[in-house]
C-alpha cells in the first residue's frame, strides 16, 4: 500500500478512537443535550470521509472491508446539508458502524487490539 494512503488510514482510524471514546457511557439523547458532543462527533465523521476520499483506488481494493462510499457519502452529508443533521443517524453511525471500522482499519494499519 502506497505510504500516503496508510498515513490517510491512519487519520481515519484516529477519528474512529475519537468517537468512540465521545460516546462511551453516553446515550442517544445526549445528542440532544450536549451541543458540543454533537459537534465532536459530526466533525470526527468529517476527518473520517476527507481522507477516505483521497486514498488511491489501489488502497481502497487492498482494504475491502472498509466501507469506502459510506465514509465519504457521510462526509458530504454532513458538510453540505449540516443544518439538517439527524441525531439518529449520527447516533447510530458512532454506535454501531464506527466500532466495525475501526477493527477494519486497525487490522490493514496492523494495531493490536
Amino acid at each position: 500500500m502506497r505510504p500516503e494512503d496508510l498515513v490517510r488510514l491512519r487519520h481515519m482510524f484516529d477519528a474512529t478512537q475519537s468517537i468512540s471514546r465521545f460516546v462511551s457511557g453516553r446515550a442517544r439523547e445526549d445528542l440532544e443535550s450536549d451541543e458540543m458532543l454533537l459537534f465532536a462527533v459530526v466533525h470526527a465523521l468529517q476527518i473520517i470521509g476527507e481522507p477516505a476520499s483521497k486514498v488511491s483506488p489501489e488502497g481502497r481494493a487492498q482494504a475491502r472491508d472498509v466501507p469506502w462510499q459510506e465514509a465519504i457519502g457521510i462526509r458530504h452529508r454532513l458538510v453540505h446539508a449540516y443544518y439538517d443533521v439527524d441525531k439518529t443517524i449520527i447516533w447510530k453511525t458512532a454506535t454501531e458502524a464506527i466500532p466495525h471500522l475501526m477493527a477494519a482499519l486497525g487490522a490493514i494499519i496492523s494495531v493490536p487490539d
